[in-house]
């Protein structure tokens, strides 16, 4: 079996480029191959701090044959009467590279065409390897590049080594001077700088005698299960943290999990004081019992052998000592007063330039909660702790915890509201509000931090759409994004009626109102509702609902969680053929748009049996659908009328609808009307696609 590798040797990378760099090389390489018709039995591609590689295993050694028949003009328009070509088929031969003797003529639907007839034998792969490796490096995109040394190449981090090897082969390629060849690196301290690597099925061995394990998969199960190892010695467990462990995964190159101890001192504070910077400044994994506490003890990720391990274990064990020492001061500082006091801090703290301090926000977002909680019909009982979080909830941003784990926000108000006396639904709610803080994160549980943390992100949402500053393209500085797809799913989540419209028909008031803030208010308020709806269906494309049912019923109504009832029921609903309802509804759709009167329905017009039968139905029948869509039962809505079809279709072909008396067209349009109204408050059946 041949094989190709490219190793791309680099400076560290940051761990959170790699998995993206590992999707778009292994997306840009199977471009590369398939452009150039190089077989291959399967890509296999690998990151350490230090490389990304990549080996095609079963690669052909040739370019597939390129054997295809190119229609060219007609033959009538193809050779003059002296059987010479013409300026037509010199045109086409010269644009295919082809002489006279590899024409051909071919008939299709009685007419002759001329056919080029071209065969090109496939070239070397190594040929082919060599023309389009620089590029496909050049190709691999990271969320930011640097430029270095005066190259013209830019990339994630300086690039300082290639290995380009078909078998034992060197494929060498020009690259700004940076060396292309068979010569590799090991651990940037343990390992030689100077490996040869004589053959791919070497390569991975090689480095692993040089202390570099390349496989990432190979590297995360062995800081998995030695970390869980460890931690069962010590009487306890490895607190699972996926995104740490991704981290750790790209931050060594042959991991060695070992285990420091935490000074008992600094086990009274609250966990996520001491967990926090063991993790997310140190990347140290917390050791917890079978109740979740931590244990005095910490593992971290070694990236070398057991060498001097002591001295590397009492370095770790002071470099946490600090931290934490610094974090018990500030939460120490910080209880010295009630939450409350921390209140008026906020007003010298900017939430933004044109919307005012953090303060003026805690006040909207609680007259905003209100408005929600009233018009959710929520008990007197909640209504106060509602306001009560809302006024609190901002209070930790300026205490010296907060201020220096940032990612602390709402944890510690919950903390310290706790320890302040106020009730457990007002800390609860103050460290919910800020959920879901990324994709997949969990959702406020209570009544009060879901209503409060709607009310935080529309208020966000609405201000800065009414100063302009509006997410473009991939740039999202303010995560607008994420805020408006955590208001949907929480509404959706808890099945509320809340109206779109008003939710930020409120916000923007308190903008104008409270804040005095000029802007165009039904422009900005389309704006919103337009980004909010296309978020609605975002989630509901990533929930395979088909595309035409997003589109008819997301237009047609005003209430989320509606929406989503709505389009789960229609997607399931239309996986049955339901054409004949589709069209029945379609024509009474379209005949009254036709409608320009509003008049009353009158009985004594009725001229026909067929007008009389779908009357009688129809008002049999509407009255129960009326009842079914109030329920939020679509589907037995549709069901029901279905049985109007067939008076539907009886009415149509019997009945001029758009008759010369005017009384009776508009009469009649009237009692279509009724249907349609009824239809158009599932969906907007325009939308529909039958087949």
């Amino acid at each position: 079996m041949n094989k190709f590798l490219l190793e791309i040797g680099v400076e560290e990378l940051p761990s959170r480029y790699v998995e993206g760099a590992i999707k778009d090389f292994s997306a840009k390489t199977s471009q590369m191959l398939e452009k150039n018709k190089i077989a291959y039995e399967d890509l296999k591609f690998y990151a350490t701090p230090r490389r990304l590689s990549l080996i095609i295993e079963g690669i052909a050694l040739n370019q597939e044959d390129i054997h295809e028949e190119v229609k060219g003009p007609a033959k009538k328009i193809s050779f003059d009467e002296e059987n010479n070509p013409t300026k037509p088929l010199a045109g086409f031969m010269k644009s295919q590279n082809v002489s006279l003797d590899n024409l051909i003529i071919k008939e299709i639907k009685g007419v002759e065409y001329v056919y080029a007839n071209i065969f090109k034998a496939g070239i070397k792969t190594s040929e082919i390897l060599k023309n389009n490796l620089a590029d496909l490096i050049k190709s691999i995109s990271f969320p930011r590049n640097m430029k270095w040394g005066g190259k013209n190449i830019r990339f994630a981090r300086p690039i300082r080594w290639v290995v380009s090897i078909l078998d034992d082969e060197v494929i060498h390629f020009d690259f700004e001077g940076i060396s292309v060849s068979n010569i590799t690196r090991g651990h940037r301290f343990l390992g030689s700088s100077n490996i040869v690597v004589d053959k791919v099925d070497n390569y991975e061995k090689l480095l692993e005698d040089n202390y570099v394990i390349l496989d990432q998969h190979k590297r995360r199960d062995m800081i998995k299960y030695g970390a869980e190892k460890l931690a069962k010695t010590l009487g306890g467990e490895v607190e699972k943290d996926e995104a740490l462990l991704e981290e750790l995964t790209y931050i060594v190159e042959y991991p060695n999990p070992i285990v420091g101890k935490i000074k008992e001192k600094y086990l009274n504070l609250p966990k996520e004081v001491l967990v926090t910077p063991m993790k997310g400044h140190l990347r140290y994994i917390p050791v917890v019992d079978s109740k979740k506490d931590l244990l005095p003890y910490f593992i971290t990720i070694r990236n070398g052998n057991d060498q001097h391990i002591e001295t590397v274990i009492e370095g770790n064990e002071k470099v946490l000592d600090a931290r934490l020492e610094d974090a018990k001061f500030f939460y120490e500082e910080d209880t010295s007063k009630k939450l409350e006091e921390y209140v008026e801090s906020l007003k010298g703290v900017m939430f933004q330039d044109k919307l005012g301090s953090m303060y003026d926000k805690s006040l909207r977002v609680s007259k905003l909660a209100v408005k929600i909680g009233e018009e959710l019909e929520v008990s007197e009982k909640a209504i106060d702790p509602l306001k009560r979080a809302a006024y609190l909830s901002k209070a930790d941003l300026v205490t010296k915890t907060v201020q220096e784990f940032t990612e602390l926000q709402g944890i510690m108000g919950s903390i310290y509201a706790t320890n302040s006396g106020e009730e457990d639904i007002v800390a609860q709610a103050i460290y919910e509000h800020y959920l879901p803080r990324f994709s997949g994160d969990e959702l406020p549980q209570s009544t009060v931090g879901s209503i409060l943390a709607i009310a935080d992100k529309l208020d966000t949402i609405c201000g800065l759409f009414a100063i302009d500053q509006v997410p473009t393209g991939s740039q999202d500085p303010f995560a607008l994004r994420r805020l408006a797809i955590g208001t949907i799913n929480i509404i959706n989540k808890k099945g509320w009626n809340i109206s779109l419209k008003d939710l930020i028909d409120s916000s923007l008031f308190y903008y104008a109102d409270d804040m005095t803030l000029v802007f165009d208010y039904d422009d900005t308020k389309n704006k919103i509702i337009e980004f909010i709806k296309g978020r609605m269906k975002t989630i509901l494309q990533d929930g395979n609902i088909r595309y035409d049912i997003i589109d008819a019923v997301i237009n047609a109504e005003n209430y989320i969680s509606t929406v989503f009832k709505k389009a789960e029921d229609l997607n399931n609903y239309f996986k049955e053929d339901k054409k004949d309802l589709i069209d029945a509804l379609t024509r009474v759709h379209n005949l009254n748009k036709k409608r320009t009167e509003d008049v009353e329905f009158n009985e004594e017009l009725m001229e026909n049996e067929f007008e009389k039968a779908l009357y009688l139905k129809q008002n049999v029948i509407l009255k129960d659908v009326d009842e079914l869509i109030k329920k939020k039962n679509y589907i037995e809505a549709l069901d029901l009328l279905s049985e109007l079809i067939e008076p539907i279709n009886d009415y149509f072909d019997n009945t001029m609808i758009l008759a010369e008396d005017e009384k009776i067209k508009n009469n009649r349009l009237s009692m279509l009307n009724e249907i349609d109204k009824i239809c158009n408050r599932i969906f907007d059946i325009e939308k529909i696609v039958v087949e």
